[in-house]
């Protein structure tokens, strides 16, 4: 068997691939291909860091490919332990790029690297791309390959064995048998897109009707361990689940694209099967790719009549009830993965979906998956603000919390007298909710509902309400504060409330504030003998509300007081307390 691989070997190097004309200008090309590559490479390592010119940098390889795929359709090269090869001689070496690259490719078992006709840019790239790719930082150059599920690049793949009574060298001339086989197979140019997976056994066998110790040979090994059960098993989930159906997708387009099927309900039904498993998969990113995938031929006049009605009719499919429903339990199993491509599938169902979207809202738990589902609401909702109107009476405090955050950013024209409403919500965490909403706004409306929660039930919302009036309106604020104030009703609440208050007057820094509390603290405790406490109180009121104006008028009050042996000890140390963290602010001096 020895002496017939060596003959098969000697008879294949006396005939010269290169005396025909045509083959050597294929050669010529292909290293002219290999010249621009290696440079494009190189150039590369050089500018790493300016991804921005990387298709610059390899687009004088690009254009030779193309010239060559053009001419004589695919270009095949042998990857060799040092160089990559076409008719046994080397058109890319080692040294002409400064690293091994072709032996990244051998040592994962890639024998031949096929460049198809069309092949695009970004395809291209990313070969390049993963071809620099460092394996201790990245995965290994073959699990990067197969992930890119590259259209117009294709490789044949070898995994290593061995046979008894055979050496090395043998088992190599009959391997390179099955190898050329497989890859005539693989250059076929039948329009099969599926082809390479059409090869059978006996195909092989009648291929190698002279290899005697290929059939019968006894193939020995260590038996699989649970560990490796496991691996296997997780890699044919993998495969099933992330790169079976990008590759079918791919097989439907290009049907699609080379006009093999006109039947638009033939389409239609294919369409929803691929659908109806994308979703099983809760593979939402692939769903998302064919809405990209059918836009993109609608670009096209002769295509686009039938990629329009068929990614109108498969949005309305997504958008149906049974569908929907389906997300729904998705969303309620844990955090998905990729929230950003569930939420861009959401938006493109039809805006009749909001119901049914609000339904599984109020089910739903996870506080992310909740809000992929509002950011949808949002993008459907449109002018149409009554489903989510009618739901800010539930008593679910986090939907009604949910409704306002998708009222607060939907464009709605009275959106302000929506949220407005919710004050009246007896959950406090939402009344909080919707003063801050509020705030933002700085319309007048805004701001009168505001000012309707200084009489709130609830100490932390009036608390609230007074802080933020200064901030929408200091100028309005002043005769609302007052007005509080100056109320019998104000005179029953605590005193850290009252401080809150004074310090939001304060906060106004209108001009008229100042004498205010300059009056305040002009009182005296002998003038009221009978309320001493009264006028103490006061007192640490006016310089709460002096500590919100940083001023050099309100300093200047707050030294008068701190020189004045007349105060209450507790009024001179709150006055030097105020007056220090004041000078601080306006001249930056440390006490």
């Amino acid at each position: 068997m020895a002496a017939r691989a060596r003959e098969i070997a000697e008879a294949e190097t006396r005939v010269d691939p290169l005396a025909d004309p045509e083959n050597k200008k294929r050669f010529e090309l292909a290293k002219e291909f290999a010249l621009h590559l290696a440079k494009g490479i190189k150039n590369i390592g050089i500018y790493r860091h300016n991804a921005a010119r990387y298709p610059e940098l390899v687009r004088r390889a690009l254009e030779a490919v193309v010239r060559y795929t053009e001419t004589f359709g695919p270009l095949t090269l042998k990857v060799e332990t040092r160089c990559f090869s076409v008719f046994k001689q080397p058109v890319f070496e080692v040294g002409e790029s400064g690293e091994n690259l072709p032996y990244k490719f051998y040592r994962e078992g890639i024998r031949h690297l096929i460049f198809r006709p069309q092949l695009t840019p970004e395809e291209f790239l990313q070969f390049v791309m993963i071809a620099l790719s460092d394996a201790e930082r990245s995965d290994d150059v073959l699990s990067q390959m197969w992930n890119a599920s590259f259209e117009h690049i294709e490789y044949v793949v070898v995994e290593g064995f061995s046979l008894d009574d055979m050496s090395e060298e043998e088992v190599a001339v009959e391997v390179d048998k099955i190898v050329g086989y497989l890859y005539r197979r693989l250059r076929s140019k039948s329009d099969d897109y599926l082809r390479f997976a059409r090869v059978s056994a006996e195909d092989l066998d009648h291929s190698l009707d002279n290899v005697d110790q290929i059939r019968g040979a006894v193939i020995t090994g260590a038996t699989a361990g649970p560990k490796l059960v496991e691996k296997l098993q997780e890699e044919i989930k993998e495969d099933e689940g992330q790169r079976l159906f990008p590759k079918l997708v791919g097989a439907v387009f290009q049907v699609l694209e080379e006009g093999g099927l006109q039947d638009l309900a033939i389409l239609q039904d294919i369409f929803l099967a691929l659908l109806d498993a994308l979703l099983l998969q809760e593979d939402f990113a692939t769903v998302n790719s064919v809405l990209s995938k059918l836009r993109g031929l609608e670009r096209d006049p002769r295509k686009a009549p039938i990629a329009e009605s068929l990614r109108g009719y498969l949005q309305a499919k997504m958008g149906e009830e049974h569908r929907l429903r389906r997300v729904g339990e998705i969303l309620n199993l844990g955090k998905h993965p990729q929230p950003q491509d569930l939420l861009r599938y959401l938006q493109s169902v039809d805006r009749s979906a909001v119901v049914t979207l609000l339904e599984i809202l109020e089910v739903i738990e996870i506080p992310e998956n909740r809000t992929v589902v509002c950011d949808a609401l949002i993008s459907l909702a449109g002018d149409n603000a009554d489903p989510f109107l009618r739901r800010l009476d539930s008593e679910q405090s986090q939907l009604v919390r949910d409704m306002i955050y998708v009222i607060d950013r939907c464009d709605f024209p009275e959106k302000f007298r929506y949220i407005g409403q919710a004050l009246k919500n007896p959950n406090l965490a939402v009344r909080l909710e919707v003063l801050a909403i509020l705030s933002r706004s700085r319309s007048e409306q805004s701001r009168k509902f505001i000012v309707t929660a200084l009489d709130d039930e609830n100490a932390q919302m009036r608390l609230q309400a007074a802080r933020l009036l200064p901030l929408m309106n200091p100028d309005k604020a002043l005769p609302d504060l007052l007005r509080l104030v100056k109320s019998l009703e104000f005179e029953r609440r605590d005193l850290k409330e009252k401080t809150a208050v004074y310090q939001a007057l304060g906060a106004t820094a209108q001009p008229s504030v100042l004498p205010f509390f300059s009056a305040m603290l002009a009182q005296r405790s002998l003038a009221n003998l009978l309320r001493p406490g009264k006028v103490r109180e006061d007192k640490l009121l006016a310089i709460a509300g002096l500590s919100a104006m940083p001023t050099i008028p309100a300093y200047k009050v707050l030294q008068t007081i701190t020189e004045d042996g007349g105060n209450d000890g507790e009024v001179l140390l709150a006055a030097r307390r105020a007056g220090l963290a004041m000078r601080r602010t306006l001249f930056g001096e440390e006490p």
